[in-house]
């Protein structure tokens, strides 16, 4: 009960802190129109602007000029039912930054670890509660304000050994290469980096990024930042599981 109690709570505490965002844009792709008008309506009650698109290709065009502040894309639009992976590789390929989130009926382990991979920041089953919803997608706005803020505030440099990470333009780099992490990628990182060789759970790698995660996603991510640095250097090996806490990063 006390778990469920600091989800609970965790949950509220982000949803009041992001709402009433008038100028925010969140682009909903969902081939049922009626169930996209819901999570259009829900979104709108909280102040957000919102688009809904039930198809890939009517997506594609809108977003042609200017991308959103967050999509939330299905996996299967109508007939074409990779449509949404489809759409996500392509907006990752515009855009490391854009928060993308998946609301999907598909709640196969490997769907998830798919959506993720393509660089999603968030994979969910449509039973979760608006709620819920709502939190994480306040958390990605947080962490965008966070971002901001940063910035205009000069920001900082952390480095880590190979790892160089320049807080003011929200970018990664290991040996001088440029590492394209999205933003729950970087948070992660960030987290892990800044204290090397001591351990982060999961609760507090939440923290550090502002959201809400299970184990599975926290995995996911893990595996895909991991992915991502091996890509540049096939020996990295940075990022320690200790099994049975969480991970850390090993000290230079």
């Amino acid at each position: 009960m006390a778990r469920q109690w600091q989800i609970r709570h965790q949950i509220w505490r982000i949803v009041a802190s992001t709402l009433n965002n008038p100028t925010r844009w969140v682009a909903i792709v969902e081939d049922d129109a009626a169930l996209g008008q819901n999570y259009c309506e829900a979104f709108e009650r909280e102040g957000y602007r919102t688009t809904l698109d039930t198809s890939r290709a009517a997506a594609l065009a809108r977003f042609e000029a200017t991308l959103p502040d967050l999509v939330i894309i299905d996996i299967n639009l109508g007939d074409d039912v990779e449509g949404g992976f489809e759409l996500c590789r392509a907006l990752r390929a515009r855009s490391a930054t854009l928060p993308v989130v998946f609301l999907t009926a598909r709640d196969s382990e490997f769907d998830a670890v798919s959506g993720l991979r393509l660089g999603a920041d968030d994979y969910l089953t449509k039973d979760i509660g608006l709620a819920h919803l709502l939190a994480r997608v306040a958390a990605l706005f947080r962490r965008q304000a966070a971002l901001r803020e940063q910035t205009s505030d000069g920001g900082a440099r952390l480095v880590c050994g190979s790892l160089r990470v320049d807080e003011s333009r929200f970018t990664a780099y290991w040996s001088d290469t440029p590492v394209p992490l999205t933003l729950t990628e970087y948070w992660l990182v960030v987290a892990l980096a800044r204290f090397p060789g001591h351990v982060k759970n999961r609760q507090q790698l939440m923290d550090a990024a502002n959201t809400v995660l299970d184990d599975n996603t926290v995995t996911s991510h893990i595996k895909r930042i991991r992915r991502k640095f091996q890509a540049i250097d096939a020996d990295f090996d940075a990022i320690e599981t200790v099994y049975g806490m969480g991970y850390r990063w090993r000290p230079a």
